[in-house]
């Protein structure tokens, strides 16, 4: 499963062919440091946007084939450039993510699922698309299959999160359906977990659960190491939704997370692929 800091990321996974580790610790290197400077810290909004611009401007050297601006990003950015002129990585993909992060610094609600679809769309999707491209399948049926897969697990992590997000004063939850379910900022500020609440969670666990499903071929599809990457990954995001509905959608007092004893039923799973795609 994805490390815990930022999420949907294979990091060098002992299941990743050796020759994919190099470039895909180098795009997380760039998108945990960016994600950080959205995230992390007490700088104002207006020094970590200043900061992301920065970000903005080394991809646009890597674009023009030139050298990094900035002394201090030189080696992750070096790196980084290498390997995306090694496996031909599309840079509106990065620029994607950075637009997901200077995002996080300002929003912080969301009127609909249309709109929290175009943020996973930008903060969590350009990682797959980058993985398809690592393994030379980025073919169009893929990618949409990637999306899915991607944007289910960005509405996981949210799901499992919600006490984390309040404490920023984020909520990630659609406007449209708290109002829908009865469910105002006090009860989540208060982590209230009645009716209305599970409620609530139960819809949006099943949009993520039928959202994965929806893309869980793809691990079919795709080769050896890979393959077994990806399954793990589904079962993985699937587990953490059984949890939630395990805990009866309290996701205020326990953060449900994948522990030692959930991995032989993912091993199991990702052996099986049971009842998944």
């Amino acid at each position: 499963m994805p490390v815990d800091h930022y999420e949907n990321f294979p990091v060098a996974s002992l299941l990743l062919p050796a020759r994919l580790r190099e470039p895909v610790e180098a795009i997380y290197a760039f998108a945990r440091s960016a994600d950080d400077i959205a995230d992390e810290g007490d700088a104002p909004a207006i020094a970590r946007l200043a900061r992301l611009n920065d970000y903005r401007l080394e991809l646009d050297a890597i674009g023009r084939g030139a050298p990094p601006r900035d002394a201090g990003l030189a080696p992750m950015f070096d790196r980084l450039a290498r390997n995306i002129r090694a496996h031909a990585l599309p840079l509106p993909l990065f620029r994607d993510l950075l637009d997901a992060f200077g995002q996080d610094v300002g929003k912080t609600r969301y009127a609909n699922f249309a709109e929290l679809g175009d943020y996973c769309r930008r903060s969590a999707n350009p990682v797959g698309r980058l993985l398809l491209h690592l393994y030379g399948a980025a073919t169009a049926d893929n990618l949409r299959l990637s999306d899915r897969i991607c944007t289910s697990l960005q509405l996981i992590n949210f799901w499992q999160d919600v006490a984390v997000d309040w404490a920023k004063r984020r909520i990630y939850v659609p406007q449209d359906d708290l109002a829908r379910f009865g469910v105002g900022e006090a009860d989540i500020d208060a982590g209230r977990c009645d009716e209305r609440w599970r409620a609530l969670m139960a819809f949006e666990v099943q949009r993520a659960r039928a959202t994965m499903l929806e893309g869980a071929p793809l691990a079919r599809r795709l080769p050896g190491r890979i393959g077994w990457e990806l399954r793990l990954m589904v079962a993985g995001g699937l587990r953490i939704l059984e949890l939630i509905e395990a805990a009866d959608y309290d996701v205020f007092h326990r953060r449900p997370t994948l522990g030692r004893s959930d991995w032989p039923r993912l091993a199991w799973r990702a052996l099986r692929y049971e009842g998944i795609g």
